[in-house]
């Protein structure tokens, strides 16, 4: 089953904090409990690794305040038989 990274930015004040926590809480306690959070550290947002059929039930799993700013990225680990085929369908800008 594809993976995805689900990034999840809150503002960077205490009342934000807590929103975002409160709407994880609500979501399910397991959405705080598995989620990674940066603000400790000052990055103001929440990480988590889910295991779903594709972006949109990634993004559904999410409280709906926090949606359209997610950011949800599908990970593939590479190995030494799929990575040429990677790099051959690698659809990213060359840089300048």
């Amino acid at each position: 089953m594809p993976r995805f990274l689900i990034e999840v930015p809150h503002e960077n004040s205490k009342d934000a904090c807590e929103r975002a926590m409160n709407a994880f809480m609500a979501t399910g306690s397991h959405f705080l409990t598995n989620a990674d959070w940066g603000c400790y550290d000052g990055a103001h947002k929440a990480w988590l690794l889910v295991e779903v059929e594709n972006k949109d039930q990634a993004t559904q799993i999410l409280p709906s305040l926090f949606r359209a700013k997610a950011n949800i990225v599908e990970l593939k680990r590479l190995n030494y038989q799929n990575a040429d085929s990677a790099i051959e369908d690698h659809s990213g800008a060359d840089p300048a």
